[in-house]
């Protein structure tokens, strides 16, 4: 599905055109023969795997020359716009992209299709969930071979649970308030001093919408939807919103388990600050780091999770890209994405993966890589200004949520949501992408 106009796009390329000449042409993808080829990575701590891949394939390949330039995600962004639009690049590269960022290539031509056989092997079911293949293709065609991902699931404090007579984690999110009210620590005049549940509330701009969205895709709704045609259409201000708004409001101002003072986030978890929030995989490391005693346990959301996938792209001479694929593929081979897990921390995409001795170890991956059958993802749409709206929109929410009229007045949250989604409608018809 294309997700821009004709005007975007051409202005996309412009841009991106502009930004190359007004710096170097190219740098890094060097003159290289077949057996050579470069792996660009935005994120540092995916240089030794990369390494591992390609020693891996030393056995087929003797000869083969694999140079991993990973640097922090910004750079690398700005390197791949660089790269991508300066022209005339020799040798082969592999370039990992998340799908949001690869599409403004797409959409300029400037990514190739992969070939049949890696087509073949990215839309088979069995190697990956159509989530997955989807966001590695455009219009259909597969351009790119899906990787790793970040993803949401719930940290609990087991302790606390156990002090709070609760056997397991929510599975409902009528649960997660409930369960609140039993976490919550208070002092002697009742106000909380250690979260039931930790809210992302105030501060990160977007990400306070990122996390509202979450919750809500608990209840079937989401800030976009996709509306055919490259359109996209607004679905919060409904039901789905305001119980999800509610309930943010429920535990602010009357059962008061949670404020935007307290402390938050993944630091409050590991100083017992909070019982339970939700986060990425990421934070299974920092426990390991900052808090290695603690004792916790992760589950899958009710209804599913935010996935931001990140996919491998190959760019070269036709003939000479053929090894740059087969690394692609190579790196999603089970071994590989074993040792991924266990040594990264990064979640593969790749489905019918048996992670167990990953598991065995660390059980808090399980409800990243276990999720139930039916499990729903969802991910942030392809298009320019989705950091606008979100940003926008993490604006609004943290009016709200200084707001306790609200909480007791669904005329009112539903007023709220109605003119927050008409600003996002207007940002949506300013880039001609705004569903008739």
């Amino acid at each position: 599905m294309k997700n821009a106009s004709v005007t975007v796009r051409l202005s996309t390329r412009a841009l991106l055109m502009s930004a190359a000449f007004a710096g170097s042409l190219i740098c890094g993808m060097a003159s290289a023969s077949a057996e050579t080829l470069t792996v660009w990575s935005g994120y540092p701590e995916m240089a030794p795997f990369y390494e591992h891949v390609a020693q891996g394939m030393k056995a087929a390949h003797p000869k083969l020359e694999v140079k991993v330039e990973a640097i922090a995600l910004r750079e690398h962004e700005k390197r791949v716009a660089l790269g991508l639009t300066g022209g005339g690049q020799d040798g082969v590269t592999v370039i990992e992209l998340s799908g949001s960022t690869a599409t403004r290539y797409l959409e300029n031509d400037l990514l190739p299709e992969a070939p049949d056989d890696v087509s073949a092997f990215v839309k088979d079911a069995k190697n990956f969930d159509k989530f997955f293949s989807d966001t590695a293709s455009y219009d259909g065609t597969v351009h790119g071979v899906p990787l790793f991902r970040g993803q949401g699931a719930l940290y609990y404090n087991t302790d606390m649970f156990k002090a709070a007579g609760l056997a397991g984690p929510p599975k409902t999110m009528e649960e997660y308030s409930t369960y609140a009210e039993k976490l919550t620590k208070r002092d002697a005049s009742g106000k909380a001093t250690v979260s039931g549940w930790s809210m992302r509330l105030s501060g990160g701009g977007q990400g306070i919408a990122e996390k509202f969205w979450i919750n809500m895709h608990q209840f079937g709704g989401a800030i976009l939807i996709p509306a055919g045609d490259g359109k996209w259409k607004t679905n919060f201000a409904n039901e789905a919103g305001r119980k999800a708004l509610k309930q943010y409001l429920a535990n602010i101002f009357t059962t008061k388990t949670v404020t935007p003072e307290m402390p938050a986030d993944a630091d409050a978890f590991e100083r017992g600050q909070t019982a339970m929030f939700i986060r990425e995989s990421w934070v299974i490391g920092d426990i390991a780091k900052k808090a290695p005693d603690l004792k916790y346990a992760t589950a899958p959301l009710p209804k599913g999770s935010i996935a931001l996938p990140t996919n491998l792209y190959v760019v070269g001479d036709e003939d000479d890209a053929k090894i740059g694929w087969e690394f692609a593929k190579a790196a999603n081979a089970p071994e590989n994405l074993v040792w991924l897990l266990q040594n990264v921390g990064w979640l593969p995409n790749r489905s019918g993966i048996d992670y167990s001795s990953v598991t065995s170890k660390q059980p808090a991956f399980a409800a990243f890589v276990d999720y139930p059958k039916g499990y729903e993802f969802f991910t942030l749409p392809s298009i320019g200004p989705i950091e606008e709206i979100l940003t926008r929109v993490a604006a609004q929410l943290v009016v709200a949520f200084a707001d306790a009229s609200m909480a007791s007045d669904d005329a009112k949250i539903d007023a709220f949501l109605k003119k927050t989604s008409d600003e996002v409608n207007t940002i949506l018809a300013r880039e001609n992408l705004l569903a008739k």
